[in-house]
């Protein structure tokens, strides 16, 4: 009969699986008019064949352009050899070296191409240090090691093919968050703990920490004037917001909610984790012991997640950090900056919906094992009562 139960789970658990993976590419059916035209141009990999002209100098960086000869190794023109012009920018270009491959933006014209080196070619680069990282992580990890990467796979999917799509639509990107949250949340904790009361328990707290942190984001705002419209890159935001259907306005709050969804995942899951293993070491404990229980340890845990979250958001804005120390801006003038109430704000939210999670899981934690413990003693005693 185990066997049995088990393979009519697979069998659903299959079933989801097509189901979610056909609403996903229905989904994904929208023709996305670019914003600015590209017509006649592409991006395609080519490979240095003859540097002929060098007019770049260093002086710390490279500075200038070159005229080189490249390869198209990929596209309508795969195979021709054409004159490009590189510039050793900061963002575009690269000073390429012969054998150097390199991704290049072909225009073309009506009896010509146009052709020069947007960035040096790092696919290979960036996709073997991705298969590092699920590499390390499976090997460390074992069996739950895989599953944690195949768990962080279907959250790039969600984020990718689910949110974006679906604000690009013109649904709300807060609610477009809560839903990427609590599929993404439900399947790791499957994953990672199987059907159990655990993972229950860490879902629920998972999804009402990040709630927490997305209400609190929103009261923070208000009190401090500050909404999403105060972000650095407004005015690109201001154009797509004005061209398409997507609600500019509330990404600043859905990203606070996946921003903080990590963290809260993994305090949620160490939580449940905990109380569930002293219960089951010591079954007489009350439900009183095994809440104290699930704070004390999360009092362990509060200080490192806080500074976790924290040190993220201020990594992140590094740059406007080191503008303002080196400008001398009053502090006054620093406070009441748009960009550092967003930073203070996103990072304040995220950690007390961290917080807020430790006293929320260990509740529900408590509650759930020794409910159900009455309830198998209560049909215990019916039992006995019946004999």
């Amino acid at each position: 009969m185990n066997w049995l139960k088990k393979g009519r789970r697979q069998f659903i658990i299959f079933g989801i699986t097509i189901l979610f993976a056909a609403f996903l590419i229905q989904l994904n059916q929208v023709e996305r008019e670019g914003l600015y035209e590209t017509e006649g141009k592409t991006f395609e990999k080519a490979k240095v064949v003859e540097i002929k002209k060098d007019n770049t100098t260093e002086s710390g960086n490279q500075i200038g352009n070159q005229l080189v000869s490249l390869r198209l190794l990929s596209g309508k023109f795969r195979g021709t050899v054409v004159e490009a012009v590189s510039s050793s920018g900061y963002l575009y270009g690269t000073h390429c070296e012969k054998g150097m491959k390199v991704i290049a933006e072909v225009n073309e014209g009506e009896d010509s191409l146009y052709v020069t080196v947007y960035s040096y070619d790092r696919t290979a680069i960036l996709c073997m240090i991705v298969l590092l990282f699920l590499l390390t992580l499976s090997l460390i990890g074992g069996r739950k090691g895989v599953y944690s990467a195949v768990a962080l796979i279907f959250t790039f999917v969600c984020i990718v093919f689910l949110f974006l799509p679906l604000i690009y639509r013109g649904v709300s990107p807060v609610w477009a968050a809560v839903l990427v949250a609590i599929l993404t949340t439900v399947v790791t904790m499957y994953l990672l703990g199987g059907i159990s009361s655990k993972s229950a328990t860490a879902v629920t707290g998972t999804v009402l920490g990040v709630g927490i942190s997305g209400i609190l984001a929103i009261l923070f705002g208000k009190w401090t004037h500050i909404s999403g419209y105060n972000v650095a890159d407004i005015e690109q935001l201001t154009y797509v917001g004005q061209t398409t259907n997507i609600k500019i306005g509330e990404l600043l709050y859905a990203g606070i909610l996946i921003s903080a969804l990590g963290a809260v995942m993994d305090v949620a899951m160490s939580i449940a984790s905990t109380i569930n293993e002293i219960h089951f070491r010591n079954p007489l404990l009350s439900a009183r012991e095994l809440f104290f229980s699930g704070i004390r340890v999360g009092k362990d845990m509060m200080g490192t997640m806080s500074n976790t979250l924290i040190l993220a958001f201020t990594g992140t804005s590094i740059n406007t950090l080191v503008f303002l120390y080196v400008y001398n801006y009053s502090t006054t003038q620093i406070i009441n900056m748009y960009s550092i109430g967003i930073e203070l704000i996103q990072g304040i939210a995220s950690t007390m919906g961290v917080i807020l999670t430790i006293p929320l899981v260990s509740l529900l934690s408590a509650w759930h094992l020794k409910r159900k413990e009455i309830k198998i003693f209560s049909k215990i005693f019916q039992r006995t009562g019946r004999r």
